[in-house]
Parts: structure tokens; sequence; C-alpha cells
């Protein structure tokens, strides 16, 4: 498994295909394992994907220390100088999104154009879910099993009618979300970073190509947070999916594919 020295830590890592390099970042309980096969074999055949498990999370390095999202940040720009990658696309899901603004506040030069799916500004500006969903991640769910908590988590990541039509696929996620579980310890500084999270008056600083991507029936972001980032970065391009909800990949592959191929081409 190819891991590499970055700061204070050691990332797990893969690349996948050839050409110009799409450097993808994952949410907050995910790790590489997150991404869809499908997803990776698409665009893999147009661009070098770089895929990695964040600080915290997977195979990656989990110190038990404060982070933060322009942590993160620090963390996919040192990976990309240690794989000698000085600018690349980016697409950042959910709390990788975040990561992805501050890289490209932090770090413009080493990014060529920018995708942010299922994500907000934090702050003020951004619309969270409803009380009973931000109670139910917010709350101690330390006593669950890792099976037990994917069983939670998935009707939060797919829609009512995706899981019940589609259980081939959402028994495929189940096991690539179990193969490497987030630690409870992890989760808290995972938590508490993307909580403290605000780039919602730094977005008019962004210059960079973008594309935003949401799901309209995403219950952990609201798809208004979409409509907010786009108002907010000048000339972002705008992309929402009536039926899909916060793993936007597996729902519509076809039309969230030929959406992210027409951005980066």
């Amino acid at each position: 498994m190819p891991k590499i020295k970055v700061d204070d830590i050691n990332i797990y890592y893969e690349i996948h295909g050839d050409g110009f390099p799409l450097v993808m970042i994952m949410g907050l309980s995910g790790t590489a394992y997150w991404w869809p096969p499908s997803l990776l074999e698409e665009i893999s055949k147009n661009f070098k994907i770089i895929i990695f498990d964040n600080r915290g999370a997977g195979r990656t390095d989990k110190p038990d220390i404060e982070y933060s999202i322009k942590m993160m940040a620090d963390d996919t720009a040192g990976l990309m100088d240690a794989l000698n990658i000085e600018r690349a696309y980016v697409l950042g899901l959910s709390m990788g999104g975040m990561i992805a603004q501050e890289l490209v506040l932090n770090y413009p030069e080493k990014v060529e154009k920018l995708i942010l799916c299922g994500t907000h500004c934090g702050g003020y500006r951004a619309v969270f879910p409803p009380v009973e969903i931000m109670d139910f991640l917010a709350g101690k769910r330390g006593g669950e099993t890792p099976q037990e908590w994917v069983e939670n988590e998935i009707p939060l990541l797919y829609t009512e009618d995706f899981i019940k039509n589609n259980p081939e696929c959402i028994e495929d996620a189940k096991k690539r979300y179990l193969t490497a579980p987030l630690p409870d310890k992890s989760r808290e500084h995972l938590i508490l970073a993307a909580g403290r999270f605000n780039a919602g008056r730094r977005l008019k600083k962004i210059n960079t190509p973008t594309l935003i991507m949401h799901g309209k029936k995403d219950l952990l972001m609201p798809y208004q947070n979409a409509e907010i980032l786009a108002k907010n970065i000048l000339g972002a391009k705008l992309a929402l999916f009536e039926k899909i909800g916060h793993e936007l990949f597996s729902q519509e592959p076809e039309k969230v594919n030929n959406t992210i191929l027409k951005f980066l081409k």
C-alpha cells in the first residue's frame, strides 16, 4: 500500500489512469475506498486521478491532536508536492469540498480547475440540515459497531428510492465503507474541524474556474448551499441534480460523470 511522508503524517494514496492530474478529496467519514469504482474507471480514462485517505482516516496516520480544515488543505498541498504535481484539477466532496476551498484560497497556483460537490462554505452563510439530523450527527455514537454506523449512515447518503431499487449497489457501498472504518477519536477531531470551517467571506477571492455540483435530495448538505457558493464565486457554474442525495456519484452516474468531464475538458 503506497504511503508518503507529508509533514507530520504518512498519507495513503492511490493513482489511477494517465493524463493531467485530478486530485479528489473525500469527505469526513470516508476513505479512498468510498469512491465508487465506476467513477474511478470512467474518469481515469481521461485523467490521472489521485485519491487518498485524509488525516485521521483509513490508512493515513491519525495523530491525536486538534485538526482543522486548513491543516488538511496543507496536507493535500504537501501530498501534491511529494508526488511532484505542480498543478491539478481538484474535486472535493462534502468535507472534502471544504478542504478544496481552503486549498484554492491558500494555494491558488496549484489548482487549475475546482469542483465542489455536496458541500458548503461554513459559518453563518451555510444552510444546515434539519435539527433532528444535526442532533443525530452531533450525538455520542461511540457505542455503535462499524456495521451499525454504516446502516445508520446509508439513509443520509442515498435517497429512499435509490436504496429500495438498487440493493446490490447499496451492499457494495456498505462493504467499501466498512473496509477501513473511522475510529471514534478521529471522527471527533474531524467533526470539530468541519464545525469551525468558515470560508464565506473569502469566496470572492476565488478566481479559479469552478463547477459546483449538488443533489437536490441531499439531507446532510441542503442544496441551497450550492446556490450560495455559486453566487459568491466569480463565474462559477452550477449543476443541480433533481433525484440525487449526498452521495453524488452512484445515483445517476452517467449524468454526473458527463458533467465532470464536460467541465474539465
